[in-house]
Parts: structure tokens; sequence; C-alpha cells
């Protein structure tokens, strides 16, 4: 059987079940569309939330960045693990108590204002489109190498597979797609990553193999991966950050963000109890965590397996590496795998000094004297860790499965943003702002079209991504981060916060994040609009515009906190609402919605 046809089936057999458990477990009601009708398990919805959590930039990107950028790019690990801690003892629990459908929801009853609601609509929008967009980035990757169908193509077959199971299950169906999706991207991702490390050190345990020795120069595999990429002249991989501030803030950022993310915190509604809460979001650690901690090691390992592929002298015991980095191998020798995905475009080679061999090391570094002339080789990030089967020979199965795991965490996210952006369009602004009275099956039917506009949105994005899928995501979280997070935190730990205050909190948050972001990145994503070179130079005060969400979420609670203080206090009735979702009476309990 052919490679093509054992991808097919793979990818194929997935799709049946997402498709099959959508038609299963089809909403028929608003409660079954918005929150799975209240009753989901804590294991099932913690491992549901694992799959909504672990996006294409977790399993496709995470690890690509962590193989280009070694330890420097350990903050998307960091901060995505250490924001979820934050929303699993911070928020979701209190949010359960309060009993909403959606983020939107809560601000809106919480701070008294129909404004709060409108602009907290407005970020959950901005912020899940943008996050959606590398979702659908990641699923045209997967689609385009594995189906072998152009990016275009795949972002469009994605954007079909997530119409037919999300807009008719709800989150209902969602929730049920995505345990399976769980299991099949964590198989899909560990199995590889055992095969690799058993290959490399002969341990099979990947973050265990990591400290191992590598068996076939004998020396730490680390220490290794050090020597290669330091002969090439890149930064050695566990160099550590010159930068220190902006590496805190882009952690924080990260962190803020999670914690501030629509589609995950809506997940928490779906269970019957606060103590259900409490344990879903435990077990979506553990969930997540099999990933995490797999992630470095595979990343690592990928980008061993790379280095040596191109310079084949580096595999073995080596007394001198600038030797042996004189030595590419020759384009037409090139492996089958390489081939393969120079079809999709995703890696490109250019034969600047016309030897027929394949230069890839630093552009910064001036090797003029072997007669090189700049680096010839790109390779999108975002392929490391579906090409690494590939790269290792590993067999055709393990292939077709990754192809699987990798369009089921794109999947997966892209299901539960669009859902949120479809509740707050039917439910926060249709239903509750502009027609009140509008019938449930109305409010259904908005509900669909609305996904189904936001799925065309996400795709059109998707073809015209800002950059590759974790940037896209790291943007989307410094938005949620600036906007929505402080005025949860302030909402349910001071009574004090007013419905001016959030307000004025949150526009300067989303304000101030998006012109800094764009001023160095471009406006509505449009090459060539940026008003500044994106470089450390311009930045203020060396902070990334990735990283400016936590200082936008900075900039949020001290307007909120200022502007509160100078305006009347919330409503008597409001302080004791908030008195009574911090300290419930009666454990489990949940004030009707």
């Amino acid at each position: 059987m052919s490679q093509f046809a054992i991808n097919l089936l793979f990818v194929g057999a997935s799709f049946a079940l997402y498709i099959g458990i959508a038609i299963w477990a089809r909403a028929g009601s608003t409660k079954d569309f918005y929150v799975a009708g209240g009753g989901v398990h804590p294991i099932t919805n913690g491992m549901a939330t694992a799959a909504d959590w672990m996006s294409a930039a977790s399993f496709i990107s995470m690890a690509g960045l962590l193989a280009s950028g070694g330890y420097a790019n350990s903050t998307f690990l960091m901060g995505w693990t250490g924001g979820f801690v934050i929303l699993a003892m911070l928020l979701a629990p209190y949010l359960r108590k309060f009993g909403k459908f959606t983020v939107p929801d809560f601000i809106g009853d919480r701070i008294y204002s129909k404004t709060a609601r409108f602009v907290a609509i407005l970020c959950l929008i901005i912020a899940s489109v943008t996050y959606v967009i590398g979702q659908m980035t990641g699923a045209g990757v997967a689609f385009s190498r594995f189906l072998e169908v152009s990016s275009t193509a795949g972002i469009w077959l994605a954007a079909l597979i997530v119409f037919l199971y999300a807009v008719f299950g709800g989150m209902k169906g969602i929730t049920y797609t995505q345990v399976a999706q769980y299991i099949v991207l964590i198989v899909a991702y560990t199995i590889p990553a055992v095969f690799i490390a058993f290959q490399l050190t002969g341990n099979p345990v990947p973050m265990f193999g990591m400290f191992s020795t590598h068996t076939e120069s004998g020396v730490p595999l680390l220490e290794k991966l050090d020597d290669v990429v330091s002969a090439l002249g890149f930064q050695d991989y566990t160099a550590d950050v010159d930068n220190k501030l902006n590496m805190v803030l882009f952690t924080l950022s990260l962190m803020v963000g999670t914690a501030g993310l629509p589609h995950v915190i809506i997940r928490f509604f779906t269970v019957p109890k606060v103590s259900d809460a409490r344990w879903s979001a435990g077990w979506a650690l553990v969930f997540i965590a099999l990933l995490y901690l797999t992630a470095p090691a595979v990343g690592s390992m990928a980008r061993l397996n790379l280095m040596t592929t191109v310079y084949p002298e580096m595999a073995g015991q080596t007394e001198n590496y600038e030797e042996a980095a004189q030595n590419p191998i020759l384009y037409e020798e090139r492996p089958e795998w390489f081939r393969t995905w120079e079809e999709t475009g995703l890696i490109t080679y250019t034969d600047a000094n016309d030897d027929g061999r394949i230069q890839f090391y630093n552009d910064a570094t001036d090797y003029a004297d072997r007669g090189w002339e700049g680096n010839e080789l790109t390779v999108n990030n975002d392929i490391l860790v579906l090409a690494n089967p590939e790269i290792a020979n590993l067999p055709g199965w393990v292939i077709g499965l990754i192809a699987a795991g990798g369009i089921a965490a794109a999947l997966s996210t892209a299901a539960g943003l669009l859902l949120a952006i479809s509740s707050a369009i039917s439910h926060d602004l249709i239903k509750t702002m502009v027609n009140p009275k509008i019938s449930e099956k109305g409010e259904m039917l908005a509900a669909r079209i609305s996904m189904a506009g936001a799925i065309l949105l996400a795709t059109y994005m998707g073809l015209n991504p800002p950059g590759f899928a974790a940037q896209t995501v790291a943007l989307a979280f410094g938005i949620a981060g600036s906007s929505l997070f402080p005025v949860l935190m302030m909402g349910i730990f001071s009574k004090r916060m007013n419905s001016s205050g959030a307000v004025a909190g949150m526009l300067a948050g989303l304000i101030c994040t998006l012109l800094y972001t764009f001023t160095f990145l471009g406006w509505f994503f449009i090459p060539g609009t940026n008003m500044l070179p994106n470089t450390p130079d311009n930045w203020f005060l060396g902070i990334s515009p990735l990283s400016f969400g936590a200082v936008g979420a900075m900039i949020n609670f001290a307007v909120a906190f200022a502007v509160s203080r100078v305006t009347a206090p919330p409503p008597q009735e409001i302080q004791d609402l908030v008195e009574s979702v911090r300290y419930p009476k009666g454990a489990g309990g949940a004030i009707s919605h």
C-alpha cells in the first residue's frame, strides 16, 4: 500500500469518526449547543478541554519552535502551561459558580452594563478570530503534505470538516468529538517520539532520552546538538537568553492570554457542579502534561535529525565539527522525505553558489572562505513535527498516524473557537442585546449561521496568515490577555470593580496592544503596512510585539482600578453577588441562568 493510501486511510477514518460522533450527539436545544446540556463528566470534560487547548500550535508549531530556537523558545512551553494553572485555580470554579454560558455573559451581568457586554463580545471575536487563523494555517500544512493537495485546498477541506461536525453538533457534538481527537492526537504525538528517542539514544521515554547519550556519537544528545548547530553559526541550542525582560513578559503574556481564552473557559460551564469544574481542570492538566513533557524532546531530536540529514558527516563520532560542516549533502542525493516536502513549498532550496550542495547555516555568519554565498535552505517551522517520522525513516503507518493527529489538533481547537464566536454573536449579541424575544429555534438558527460565517472568515484569514501557526496564536493570546483576563479577575476578586472601570480597562488594554503590535507587524495583516521595522532596535525597552500582551494587561488593570476608584461603586446587589460567587453557600451549587 502506498504512503498516500495509508495517509488517506488514517485521516479518512478519523473524519468519519468525528462526523459520526457529531450526528450521534447532535444539539437539540440551545443548552446542548452552548454547554452540552451541562452534564459532562469531569474526566470527559478534562480530556475535551485538553484537546480544545492543545491546538495546531501545541501539536505542530511548539516543537518546531523549540527545534529552531532551543531554550530561548521554551517560553511557549512555560507560558502556556502556567496560564492553564491560573485558569484552573483562579477562574474556572468561580465562573462555573456564576452559572453563565459565555464570557461576555459573565461580564455583562457582573459589570451590569450592556456596553461592557458589547466590548467583551468585540474582544472575544478579535482574539478568537486571530487564534483560529493559526489553526487553519496548521490544518493547511498537514493537509497539503499528507493528502497531497495545495495548502489552499487543505484549508478549505479543513473548513468543510469543521462545518459538518461543529455547526450541527454544537458544544455537545464538539465535546465528544474532542475526546476522540485528544486520543488521536496524543497517540499520534507520542508513538513517533518513542520510536525516535529509542533510535537516537536507546531510551524509549522521550523526556528522558533528551538527557541521555546520543548512541551514534557517544556524547550527551544535547551536547551533540550544541556542537552541530554552533559549527554552522547558530546559537547553541541550550544557550541562555540575553533579553530577560522580554522573555519574562512573553511568558506572562502567554499565561494571562491562556487564562483569558474564551473557548477554554466555556468548557467549564459544561459540567454539573463547581467541584466538577475543579476536577475537570485537574484532569485537563494531566492530559496536557502528556504532550507538553514530550514536546522538548521532539523539538531537540527533530533539529538534530534535520541538521545531520543535511550534514551527514556530523551524525557520528566527529572530532572536528568545523571540517564536517564543510561537506553538506549534494542536492541530487537529498532523501525522499526532503523531495516530498519540497512539493508543498514548505521547504525551499536555492543553489546560490552553483556547487550542487545544500548550504544550511546562519545567515549572519560569514562563511565566504568556504565558498558559500548565503544560506540556501528554508525550512518552515511548522513541518518539523509532521516530517519527523519521515526524517527518521519510521514505518508508513506512523506517518499516517501523525497526519491524523496533526489534523485532529487543528480541528479540535478550531471547533472550540468557532463555537465561542458563534455563542458570542447568537447568545450575547442577538439574544441578549438585539432581540431578547427571539425563540429558541431562532437562536439555534442564528448560532449555526454565525458559526458558518465565522468558518468562512477564518478560512479566508487562514489563506493569508500573518505568520506561522504559533506566531499567530501568540498574538491571539496577547489580545485575550490584555482585554479579557483583567476584567475576569477583577470581576471575581474585587467588589469595587464597576462598569466604568471595566469598560475603560478593556478598551485601554485592547487598543494599546493592537497599536503596539501592528506598528511592527502591519495593520489588518497587510504586508508592508507596519510603521516601524520589526527589529529589537525599534522595540520599546526591547519588548517584542508578541510580548506586549502582558503590558496591555497591566495597563488594563491600572486603568480599571483607577477609574473604578473615582466613580460610583457597584450596586449593593452586585457586591453581594460577587461575595456569593467567591464564598458559595452549599458546595456545588450554581446560580441559575
